[in-house]
């Protein structure tokens, strides 16, 4: 009998941790720091205590819709077995907008970084170069990439815990609440931090894309969402603290996008300085590597299931056993960073990632609460309450959201109900049925 390659089943509890750290960037604390500072009139670690707390009820139901569909599509997995098969196309389609630019996002932030030490070469070599390596490493094997990217995020902790030390000892630091709570906090000012770094916690959902390589992904996915969660949420706590000692006020820095290099050189000097650029770097490689991979993964269920050519988006090589033709077209997707600047990719990924969140908090709801009928009072609790408080928050992200954000979010979204439309007529595509059709 002739069978088709599948991806190989291989990932462990800590593989997928370190996978969700990657994507996560512990670093990327400090990138936004200046700015959230400036939001928050200096509650930064107040608005990331909150933002943690409020996007667990999201994270908790992405540990049980895994745990009923171990698949690899994420959202568009869970929508489409819950709800109906072309509302998780659509769900799916739109979550690319997030899975697809935030490779390009590590693409010029390394370019940035580079940069700025070599100021004679030209962007394009960084930026080809960056995506010639994570397309080449993404190929090969899913154990390869991970291995590199524990020795990356292992560096990342390394340098923050560092900054902890120094700035801990800094002569005349004194501990203190008020990076948390003062006179002056408000839950507005902590919501409009919150607004900000909701897209910090990205990277427990990315991991329930590897779902199909990961050994009891029922089991391991959900316990793997909660410690990256939890452990990034920790560290960005921590470190925004000690940091928020030290500029206790955003009138403190020259530059608001650049504060991290002068919070390194406040406590560290050039030498320090040097270590939290490398530092840098090695996160925007880490979660470059991870973000090519999930997405990857997420066009290989779309493609699996006949809404996109399965030739090649649903092909698997049999000796690489990666989804290879996608690892390429993102490869191929991320040289558009060529010709974008860094904010406007960054505002590009926040509208597909509320999809694909909002998403799922309803699908936890339906499924368990209005198909399995789990209704006694821990069903209400579990299944009604807690995603209920999850999609409160992100609607409050919604209202919150840029309109370019909204506007290219809408934009993308009729061109997948088109293609859906168009698709369906001319037969190419079989929808698969579940629930509903």
């Amino acid at each position: 009998m002739n069978h088709e390659p599948s991806l190989l089943k291989q990932l462990k509890l800590w593989h997928i941790v370190v996978i969700g750290l990657g994507y996560m960037a512990p670093m990327a604390v400090f990138d936004t720091f200046g700015i959230v500072t400036e939001s928050t009139d200096g509650h930064v670690s107040g608005a990331y205590a909150f933002t943690l707390i409020a996007i667990l009820f999201t994270a908790i139901s992405y540990g049980k819709m895994v745990k009923a569909f171990p698949g690899a599509g994420s959202s568009y997995t869970y929508a489409q077995q819950v709800m109906n098969p072309s509302i998780g196309f659509l769900v799916g389609w739109t979550a690319l907008l997030d899975y697809l630019f935030l490779p390009m996002i590590n693409a010029l932030l390394t370019n940035i970084y580079l940069s700025s030490l070599f100021p004679g070469v030209p962007k394009a070599v960084w930026i080809i170069s960056f995506v010639v390596i994570m397309t080449i490493m993404n190929i090969f094997s899913v154990h390869l990439t991970v291995s590199l990217g524990t020795l990356l995020v292992a560096f990342q902790i390394l340098v923050a815990i560092i900054f902890i030390i120094l700035s801990a000892t800094t002569r005349g630091q004194e501990l203190s609440f008020k990076p948390f709570i003062s006179e002056s906090a408000s839950i507005s000012l902590l919501l409009n931090g919150a607004a900000i770094l909701c897209f910090s916690f990205l990277g427990f959902d990315a991991v329930t894309t590897m779902a199909e390589e990961t050994l009891k992904p029922e089991k391991t996915i959900p316990k793997g969402i909660l410690i990256i969660a939890c452990t990034g949420g920790a560290l960005f706590i921590t470190v925004s603290y000690f940091a928020q000692l030290l500029f206790p006020s955003a009138s403190l820095f020259h530059d608001l996008e650049g504060a991290s290099a002068e919070i390194a050189y406040k406590i560290g000097g050039q030498l320090f300085q040097s270590i939290f650029v490398a530092a840098a770097l090695t996160s925007t490689i880490a979660s470059g590597l991870v973000s090519h991979m999930s997405a990857s993964r997420l066009l290989y269920a779309i493609g699996k299931d006949g809404y996109l050519p399965r030739r090649i988006f649903g092909y698997i090589h049999p000796k690489t056993k990666t989804p290879i033709w996608n690892v390429v077209i993102i490869g191929g997707l991320s040289l558009i960073s060529l010709g974008l600047s860094l904010e406007k990719a960054t505002s590009l990924i926040n509208f597909g990632a509320l999809i694909a969140f909002s998403s799922v908090n309803i699908a936890v709801f339906i499924h368990y609460f209005i198909h399995q009928n789990k209704r006694s009072f821990s069903g209400y609790i579990s299944y009604v309450l807690m995603p209920l408080l999850g999609s409160l928050f992100l609607f409050f992200m919604w209202l919150n959201l840029e309109t370019t954000s909204l506007f290219i979010g809408i934009i993308w979204s009729i061109i997948g109900i088109i293609y859906l439309l168009i698709a369906r007529r001319k037969n190419t595509i079989t929808i698969p049925t579940f629930y509903f059709d």
